[in-house]
């Protein structure tokens, strides 16, 4: 699948994360509203705008979980793209959001195709900071079944905007990559 991403380093409680997501959805609105100014790609539809995923992991090779640096968290954010979406394309894009974003951030996205192999994955319900509870059960569930992750990194996709819903409410789906045990 393709995917607009950008890569970064600490906390989601920094500006420069706020940056990369308002960023990736500058660029994700403004594919998607192109026909409103007139520009019809080759092989567009009306489509609705995917949710942001990101991958993480720990800087100094751990899990996620509670209780860390969160300064030492590496991320890969990423919002799926439609297949229309070319090179060419792209760097149009790039050049109709560099009134609305940091420039630094426009040289720091890039499109990329991501494919993520065999995975377990669960949704948690509740705040980012309780999801080694959910983590905590695919772990069992992996050790029952003869799995066992490939590395530390997993993913989240955020199926709620955490600027309005109640932590406790939150909905994001865990994923991490994994591989028969041996």
């Amino acid at each position: 699948m393709k995917y607009a991403v950008i890569d970064g380093q600490g906390s989601p409680s920094n500006p420069a994360y706020t940056d990369v997501i308002g960023t990736l959805h500058a660029f994700s609105y403004t594919l998607k509203m192109l026909p409103k100014k007139g520009i019809v790609p080759e092989g567009y539809f009306d489509y609705s705008i995917f949710p942001l995923e990101g991958f993480w992991h720990s800087e100094d090779g751990g899990n996620i979980r509670e209780g860390l640096n969160k300064d030492k968290f590496v991320y890969r954010m990423m919002i799926r793209q439609p297949d229309f979406l070319s090179a060419e394309l792209f760097q149009k894009i790039l050049k109709m959001i560099t009134k609305k974003v940091d420039s630094e951030m426009i040289k720091r996205l890039k499109i990329e195709t991501i494919t993520e192999g065999h995975c377990v994955q669960m949704m948690h319900i509740g705040p980012y900071n309780k999801e080694y509870e959910t983590f905590d059960i695919m772990d069992s569930y992996c050790e029952a079944n003869g799995l066992e992750r490939v590395n530390n990194v997993h993913k989240e996709i955020y199926l709620s905007d955490s600027r309005r819903i109640a932590p406790e409410k939150l909905r994001t789906a865990l994923r991490y990559q994994v591989k028969d045990s041996e």
